[in-house]
């Protein structure tokens, strides 16, 4: 392969590779295998997730999003930011942009490091969630934001098994055979949310999940525990905001999602055949 140059992007604790791939340097058939190996931390560049950059006859670009394990999803919230700041520097877009992803276009702003994007329509929102309670839970909630999240209400998250109950709700009977992501949030404030995330495809808890954050906001939402705008503070440190309306416009039903935070550029550089 030849080297393929890249840049290492943080979207809130999130860290991706993003790479360019509108000339096709890397093919379909080789892009998983090059994620599994580059997102090995240690080993190579590491990170959560791997971004390609392509065409779009409809739209200013697409994307293809890979998770850490190889495996292809249809969004991430905290990528997605990530993507249209490196389209906006790049040139490919303007600072307003939409772009062509598999549950459909999505559009983005970029305000210097800020950037806000609109998710998808929410799917498949289920309150008080048929399973059995797990050690300090208080609700437990189940929505599509892009891709499945569990949100569980928890009465202590600071000590909150994450890891482990996280991983037994990604593997659990009734989200096969895709799985789910595993959201351990607290209410904070009447605009304000804490969240932990176990990610499926990482398979661990990062530091922060868009679409994890996203579907904390609106589930707590839809329970009455918080208000337009939300806050969300991440693992990682850092806040996201989640608007559950487009501007100018009464927040009745949350189904106009935007979030809302910050991006870094961390480094560019080349990857070489002994990354992967």
């Amino acid at each position: 392969m030849e080297p393929v140059e890249f840049w290492k992007m943080s979207g809130t604790g999130n860290d991706f590779i993003v790479i360019d791939n509108r000339k096709g340097l890397v093919t379909a058939q080789d892009m998983a295998h090059l994620v599994a190996r580059t997102c090995r931390r240690r080993e190579s560049v590491g990170a959560d997730g791997v971004i390609f950059v392509t065409d779009s006859e409809k739209y200013d670009f697409g994307w293809r999003f890979f998770n850490a394990d190889g495996g292809e999803v249809e969004m991430c919230g905290n990528g997605g930011r990530c993507v249209s700041r490196f389209a906006f520097l790049k040139g490919i877009a303007g600072s307003r942009m939409t772009f062509e992803t598999l549950v459909g276009p999505i559009s983005a702003e970029v305000k210097g490091r800020m950037v806000k994007v609109l998710l998808p329509a929410p799917r498949n929102e289920a309150t008080d969630v048929d399973l059995p309670f797990l050690a300090g839970w208080l609700s437990c909630d189940f929505v599509n934001t892009g891709v499945p999240h569990v949100v569980v209400q928890v009465s202590d998250l600071e000590k909150h098994p994450v890891f482990d109950q996280g991983r037994e709700l990604r593997y659990h009977e009734k989200f096969s055979p895709e799985g789910t992501n595993a959201n351990f949030m607290t209410i904070v404030g009447p605009h304000e949310l804490a969240v932990r995330t176990y990610e499926r495809g990482v398979e661990g808890e990062t530091l922060a999940c868009g679409t994890g954050a996203v579907a904390s906001a609106l589930m707590a939402f839809r329970r009455g525990s918080v208000s337009s705008p939300v806050t969300v503070h991440t693992q990682g440190g850092e806040e996201l905001i989640i608007h559950l309306s487009s501007e100018g416009e009464d927040v009745r039903t949350g189904d106009r999602i935007w979030l809302q935070g910050n991006t870094s550029v961390i480094y560019t550089a080349t990857l070489n055949d002994e990354a992967i």
